[in-house]
């Protein structure tokens, strides 16, 4: 079972809540762990504001998180594919959990500081349904709005307009029903892409944002959005070619700019510089900010990992879904946690005057495919 919620309570408990370590291991982590690094300030200002925290209540929630990274990381190769069921943070990310479905794995994992729960599927078994959904025909997929693996249900869920056209797409892949929940949903996820012109980077009339600084070899560039451009356009302030593009399917693509130097930095807000430190994916629960060129700094949570998103133009897969909004002009900007690079945004809906919902491909496989190298500090 779930760790019990703090609740409502008052600041100052609230605030001791909070502090809660992840587990007696975390408290006394022993002479070979490392400290938590330190919490970047325009991030801990932006989680005051779009989260509701305290500022101590936002430097404890990084460190829990930074944690809980690495407890999940231990665990998801130490405990067997066949059997794990995933893992994510509590409400105020006082406590990682960490699914299986073998009974005889619960010790390995309080071990650890995690708090286990038995599970029916793993996540293995997830992310084959998904890939079922992802292999659905088009027609199903174009009425449904998204899909997603849902660690703490143990079920993938599907979402479209009506419950119908849900199900719909759920009997068309074949999928097992009872492994799946169906639902309507008001969203309607498009690219965060402006045809008015901005900043930071143009491609002809198009506005989008730069994620992440990259090298490949020893030419400079960098990741964004594959509905930016595709291989071939050209780009600029800065000045630059894309040289590759996958969109609709996944959503990235990465652009060469010789002559400009790569940064380890995120504008956060006011400008103020944010340093990558590296790309280490946040647990489920885990807090998140964006940088894009319309909207500036936002923070949220990480929802879900692995979520399926029908846009107008097809269907990408392979997304993490937040609570952070955005806004035209923001897709290809940066999302990171802590320190740790994210993914690049994709789209979303809703917008920052009343809220919404955006998603971000994983920079880790926009690296992978192209062999590109994040440019940290």
């Amino acid at each position: 079972m779930l760790s019990k919620s703090c609740g409502l309570v008052g600041a100052a408990v609230l605030a001791a809540c909070l502090a809660t370590p992840l587990s007696p291991a975390a408290a006394d982590p022993g002479p070979q762990a490392a400290p938590p690094s330190p919490a970047p300030p325009a991030m801990v200002d932006a989680m005051q504001r779009d989260l509701g925290l305290t500022e101590e209540q936002a430097r404890t929630r990084l460190a829990n998180e930074e944690r809980a990274a690495t407890t999940q990381s231990a665990l998801s190769g130490q405990l067997s594919a066949d059997s794990y069921g995933g893992a994510w943070l509590n409400q105020d990310a006082s406590r990682l959990v960490v699914a299986t479905t073998d009974p005889a794995e619960t010790a390995e994992i309080e071990s650890q500081g995690a708090q286990p729960v038995v599970v029916e599927r793993t996540l293995a078994q997830l992310d084959g349904i998904m890939a079922q959904l992802d292999q659905a025909p088009r027609r199903a997929k174009s009425q449904a709005a998204l899909w997603y693996v849902d660690v703490t249900s143990n079920k993938v869920a599907v979402q479209a307009p009506t419950v119908q056209a849900a199900e719909a797409l759920a009997k068309a892949a074949g999928v097992d029903m009872n492994a799946v929940t169906v639902s309507a949903t008001a969203e309607r996820p498009t690219p965060f892409m402006d045809i008015i012109g901005g900043s930071p980077y143009y491609i002809g009339s198009s506005r989008c944002s730069i994620g992440f600084a990259v090298t490949r070899g020893t030419t400079p560039g960098f990741v964004t959005a594959g509905h930016c451009g595709r291989a071939g356009s050209r780009t600029t302030n800065p000045t630059g070619t894309f040289q590759g593009s996958s969109f609709p399917g996944n959503d990235y693509a990465w652009v060469a700019t010789p002559g400009h130097t790569p940064r380890p930095y995120v504008r956060g807000a006011g400008g103020a510089l944010v340093t990558v430190r590296g790309s280490t994916q946040a647990v489920v629960g885990s807090s998140i900010c964006r940088s894009g060129s319309t909207t500036g700094w936002r923070c949220g949570t990480v929802q879900q990992h692995n979520a399926s998103v029908t846009y107008p133009q097809g269907t990408v897969s392979g997304l993490t879904r937040t609570t952070v909004c955005a806004q035209p002009g923001d897709s290809g900007g940066s999302f990171i946690s802590g320190s740790q690079a994210q993914g690049v945004t994709s789209g979303g809906s809703g917008n920052c005057t009343t809220g919404g919902t955006t998603y971000h491909q994983p920079v880790n496989e926009i690296l992978s495919v192209y062999g590109l190298r994040l440019t940290t500090g």
